[in-house]
C-alpha cells in the first residue's frame, strides 16, 4: 500500500459523505468534497506516475474508486429529481453493460483486456463536469442555462458512444476467439 493508493482509498471513503451530503440537501458541502475528490483523483495519479508507484492494486482502485463516486453521485442527484432520471438510468446501465460483459467474458474464460478508449475517456469528462456544475449550480445558486442543457446532451451521446464502441470491441473479441484468430 503506497500514498497514491491511501489517497484513492480517501476518495472511495469520500463517496458515502458526499453521498449523504447530496440527500441531505448540502450541496455546497457536496459540491467542495466533490472537487476534493477530483484534486485527489489528480494528485494520486501524478504521484503514482512521477515517483514510479503504480501499482496492480492501484490500476484496479483508481477507476474503481471513480465509478464508486460517479455512478453514485449521479444516483443520489437522480433521486433527489435533480438531474433526470433518463440520463442516471442511461449512465448507471452503461457501466452495468460494460461490466457485464466483462464478467461473461471471464466465465467463458476469454477474458478480455480492458483499455479505455478515448471516447470513454471523453464521456468520464463529460459526466464529471455535468455533475460538477449541477453540484455548483445546486450549491452556490448559479444557472448555466443553456450551458447545462449542451453539457447534459453531451453526456447522453457520448454514453451512448461509449457502451456501443465497447460492444462492438467486446463482439470483435468473442467472435475472434470463437473463430480461433
Amino acid at each position: 500500500m503506497n500514498l497514491p493508493n491511501l489517497i484513492t482509498l480517501g476518495r472511495i471513503l469520500l463517496v458515502p459523505v458526499i453521498i449523504w451530503a447530496i440527500t441531505s440537501g448540502q450541496m455546497a458541502v457536496a459540491f467542495v468534497l466533490f472537487f476534493i475528490a477530483g484534486v485527489s483523483d489528480a494528485i494520486d495519479g501524478f504521484l503514482a506516475k512521477r515517483f514510479n508507484m503504480q501499482s496492480e492494486i492501484g490500476a484496479l482502485l483508481d477507476p474503481l474508486a471513480d465509478k464508486c463516486l460517479l455512478v453514485s453521485i449521479y444516483v443520489a442527484l437522480g433521486i433527489t429529481a435533480d438531474i433526470p432520471r433518463w440520463l442516471v438510468i442511461l449512465v448507471v446501465s452503461r457501466d452495468i453493460i460494460i461490466i457485464g460483459a466483462v464478467i461473461v467474458s471471464w466465465l467463458v474464460d476469454r477474458p478480455i483486456p480492458m483499455k479505455p478508449l478515448m471516447v470513454s475517456k471523453l464521456n468520464t469528462v463529460a459526466q464529471v463536469v455535468y455533475a460538477g456544475l449541477v453540484l455548483a449550480g445546486l450549491g452556490f445558486g448559479f444557472v448555466f442555462r443553456p450551458f447545462d442543457i449542451i453539457l447534459m446532451a453531451i453526456v447522453a451521446v457520448l454514453t451512448l458512444l461509449s457502451v456501443g464502441f465497447y460492444l462492438v470491441e467486446w463482439i470483435r473479441h468473442m467472435n475472434a476467439l470463437e473463430s480461433g484468430r
